[in-house]
């Protein structure tokens, strides 16, 4: 802690951490020793961040994030975006094809940036807010087969067809970004997604995450 930081919103954001990494929350008393304060502090961390709606205590006393974050969650879309574009705009020009950075959002992927070739005589319309189900289109399927694989072998997934005829995609998950699950893809018009795609989509996928952290 130096001078200029605040140690009491230091112990609250360190509280709010501690829970987004947990499935079962906490109850006073592990946080107690995992911040190593007492529980009275504890206590008046969570009583201010309940009055914010960051934080929510079930009947069994242990504290989970709260509703409230999902608020804040949502301006983080613009600041994404703006990261990813840069690499985006490299990828759909190298391809000639449309690329997009898609983002979980409950079961659903949500693209949340999307770039378009500007010399291709015509190409797919994807649009920035369309989603799909996590299990169809190569943008999902990509965030899903992260989930089974190992860091350092992210892949990359191919689909053809599955959200719109005649279309095929190619997508890499994005890794090793905090708070952040992924993928950025393309998007084109053909039979079959030649397979240098897939590597120049896993190079852009880790652009982007670099982009983010």
């Amino acid at each position: 802690m130096t001078a200029e930081t605040s140690q009491t919103l230091d112990r609250g954001l360190r509280v709010l951490k501690l829970l987004a990494d947990t499935d079962h929350g906490l109850t006073v008393t592990e946080l107690s020793h995992k911040l190593g304060v007492n529980r009275t502090v504890v206590y008046r961390l969570l009583a201010t961040l309940e009055q914010h709606a960051l934080v929510r205590r079930d009947l069994g006393g242990r504290a989970r994030v709260g509703l409230g974050v999902l608020r804040l969650g949502r301006q983080v879309h613009p600041l994404v975006r703006e990261a990813a574009m840069p690499a985006l705009r490299s990828l759909a020009e190298d391809i000639g094809a449309t690329a997009h950075l898609t983002l979980v959002d409950g079961a659903e992927a949500l693209a949340v940036a999307v770039v378009e070739p500007s010399w291709t005589d015509y190409h797919v319309a994807y649009r920035a807010g369309f989603r799909h189900p996590l299990d169809r289109g190569a943008a999902g399927k990509a965030i899903l087969a992260a989930r089974q694989r190992a860091a350092d072998d992210p892949g990359y997934t191919l689909t053809h067809g599955e959200l719109e005829a005649g279309a095929c995609g190619a997508a890499a998950p994005l890794l090793g970004v905090t708070g952040v699950e992924g993928s950025v893809g393309v998007v084109m018009l053909a039979e079959v997604v030649p397979e240098r795609i897939g590597s120049r989509v896993m190079d852009a996928a880790r652009e982007v995450a670099e982009a983010l952290r």
